[in-house]
């Protein structure tokens, strides 16, 4: 499917604000309101735009103290892959993770209840089977830059076409 610059601003704007209005939208991109949700509405279908969402800031639900750990398998084949990924999918702890090349296997974010819960969390996993050969923890002291992919920069601003 070809984007055009429509497509790309309605895009845009739907990042950071997906309850906006059909007319704000079609205002925003210099369309009528018919044709610009048209233009929506081909983009859902394309599955493009796969839904839409609210970002809930998790600090002010629950404290956590957010861990960013590398892990080291001791044996590199698909079993022990497998059985490591099946561990992450079953830990509630671990809110992202990624398989990496260079050096480590996996890159994970924790968010434990403390460092304490982190550890005793890291402990059980080194005591089973799951084949942790090292792994490296990096406490998280300040968030510098949380953001979803394409949100403008405060110095930018959204305007018309």
């Amino acid at each position: 499917m070809k984007l055009d610059r429509y497509d790309l601003k309605i895009l845009e704007i739907l990042s950071h604000d997906g309850r906006i209005t059909k007319s704000k939208l079609a205002e925003a991109i210099n369309l009528s309101v018919s044709p610009c949700w048209e233009r929506v509405r081909r983009l859902e279908r394309a599955g493009i735009i796969e839904g839409y969402s609210a970002r809930i800031n998790p600090d002010a639900l629950v404290k956590r103290t957010p861990v960013w750990v590398q892990i080291e398998l001791t044996q590199h084949n698909a079993a022990s892959f497998a059985r490591f990924e099946a561990l992450v999918h079953d830990t509630p702890e671990i809110t992202e993770c990624v398989a990496v090349g260079g050096g480590v296997d996996y890159l994970m974010k924790v968010e434990a209840e403390s460092v304490d819960a982190y550890q005793r969390l890291i402990d059980e996993w080194l005591v089973s089977d799951v084949g942790i050969e090292r792994y490296y923890t990096y406490i998280v002291t300040k968030a510098v830059k949380r953001e979803q992919p394409g949100t403008p920069r405060p110095s930018e601003k959204t305007t018309a076409l």
